[in-house]
């Protein structure tokens, strides 16, 4: 049975869609942690309610984002996971952190990767006029919000949209990419092949949705 740690700043919105669909669709694969930097993360509650272990490691405790690095990957390293799943953890990792992890996690972005990396994406959307918004789940990699990509959803962006309603069509398709992705990791479908990755067919013959879904 594969081990996954989730990481969360906040509510971990995704992180809830991602154990919901463990458990429904039962999964080989047990959620062994969610880990925050952040004591109030509200998700934390979530995840104690689901009986998964929580732990905080405070970044503010640590100097740099060495230290807090190296603290962080020894909690995690303790569930031995085989997969480590960023659901809103607004911190920005540091190499060797990434390069421990390479190939087994992912994040996710609220937009079309390349397009509109770093914050603030659906303002920037907005800004530039852009007729079709998303979001994007990725491996990580040490370039912020850069990496294979794994799956996509698209939104259309609608005349006199606001940034709020914007991101709330947007969150909706990541709580359907972000599970199906990490499911997808967990039957051991995605093959890393150089910058880009290749989904294997399903197990039984089983059809499925491409990894890209417009809206």
């Amino acid at each position: 049975m594969r081990s996954i740690v989730i990481l969360i700043s906040g509510r971990g919105s995704n992180m809830e869609a991602i154990v919901r669909a463990a458990q429904a669709e039962q999964w080989s694969a047990r959620i062994s942690a969610v880990i925050s930097n952040r004591a109030d993360a509200s998700g934390l509650e979530f995840a104690a309610a689901h009986g998964i272990p929580t732990e905080v490691i405070p970044n503010r405790d640590y100097a740099t984002r060495h230290q807090f690095d190296t603290a962080l990957r020894a909690k995690i390293d303790a569930y031995a996971p085989d997969l480590v799943v960023l659901a809103g953890f607004m911190r920005i990792l540091t190499t060797p952190f990434v390069d421990h992890y390479r190939g087994r996690m992912l994040n996710i972005h609220p937009s079309l990767l390349p397009s509109f990396p770093g914050l603030a994406t659906h303002h920037q959307a907005l800004a530039v006029g852009v007729k079709l918004h998303g979001a994007t789940v990725h491996f990580v990699t040490p370039d912020l919000d850069h990496g294979p990509i794994v799956a996509q959803a698209c939104v259309p962006v609608l005349e006199g949209d606001s940034e709020e309603a914007l991101a709330e069509r947007v969150l909706e398709q990541e709580h359907v990419i972000y599970p199906r992705a990490v499911r997808w990791f967990v039957e051991g479908r995605l093959l890393l092949e150089g910058a880009r990755v290749r989904l294997t067919p399903a197990a039984v013959g089983a059809t499925e949705a491409a990894s890209v879904i417009a809206i």
